[in-house]
């Protein structure tokens, strides 16, 4: 197995506060690894680290063999990460096409005065780039709707559409920040569908921050929990989910080990 992303010694602090402190962590290629914590625990500040939002005030951030601490978002972008966020963020007056082929645009070629002047070269990369649009739209269930203004669309094709906007940029590594947040039963298993066929079909690696335990035990391969910017566990679903630590962490040290088990048998939010 090779390892596609590696985390070593990350801390962020935001003034007295440290939100990341001293995280390792491993991502290997082609797998599905979750990222989980109470609220508050550092989760996303971590996935801005990785994305260029934050700079590490210590630590090393590896990908694919290089350094990724002190580029810029389009740079790490351009390396072959994408991410999607815990708030949906579409341009809500662009349909559903146009949203992807934003996602794609680090990958086109066409300079502005080629745009402008309307050359053979650029046409073509934009009929090449709808091409590529429709396909991603098709992939994540959403074919059909590429005219469809994106806050037109229900909640959970929205997510759905984040998705394929964020595959526009040819991702190895995909960063999920609860992508099943708000969503019912069947948008659920639709999304967990679509992670499963992201790494199976596509290729492509998964690392997702999610609160919905059935979700986590379902899709991971790894999990690895934070709790007040530290890691505390890493390992296997089940071994984690058993972990005296990760209980105590979501539901404190003085509950009842019969209400313990009965808890993290259902969703912790």
């Amino acid at each position: 197995m090779t390892t596609l992303l590696a985390v070593q010694g990350v801390t962020k602090m935001f003034g007295g506060l440290t939100a990341v402190d001293n995280v390792d962590l491993e991502i290997v290629e082609r797998s599905i690894t979750s990222l989980i914590g109470p609220n508050g625990a550092g989760k996303t500040t971590l996935f801005n680290c990785l994305t260029g939002l934050h700079r590490p005030d210590t630590g090393e951030i590896v990908f694919a063999g290089r350094s990724l601490v002190g580029l810029r978002s389009d740079e790490i972008t351009a390396r072959g990460i994408a991410r999607t966020y815990q708030n949906i963020r579409l341009f809500g007056r662009m349909t559903a096409l146009e949203n992807v082929l934003v996602g794609q645009h680090l990958r086109l070629r066409a300079s502005h005065w080629a745009a402008v002047l309307r050359t053979a070269r650029q046409q073509a990369e934009e009929r090449a780039a709808r091409e590529i649009g429709r396909a991603l739209l098709d992939f994540v269930g959403l074919g059909g709707q590429e005219e469809i203004i994106s806050t037109n669309l229900p909640y959970g094709e929205q997510r759905l559409l984040e998705v394929a906007r964020a595959l526009g940029s040819r991702p190895r590594l995909l960063l999920l920040d609860e992508p099943a947040a708000g969503m019912n039963p069947r948008e659920t298993e639709r999304m967990m569908e679509l992670v499963h066929r992201l790494r199976n079909e596509r290729g492509v690696t998964v690392f997702l921050i999610e609160h919905n335990m059935k979700v986590v035990m379902s899709i991971s391969e790894e999990v690895t929990v934070l709790d007040y910017g530290k890691k505390i566990a890493a390992g296997a679903p089940e071994a984690v989910r058993s972990n005296p630590r990760v209980i105590e962490a979501y539901l404190g040290p003085e509950v009842d080990q019969d209400l313990r088990i009965d808890r993290e048998m259902q969703d912790i939010t």
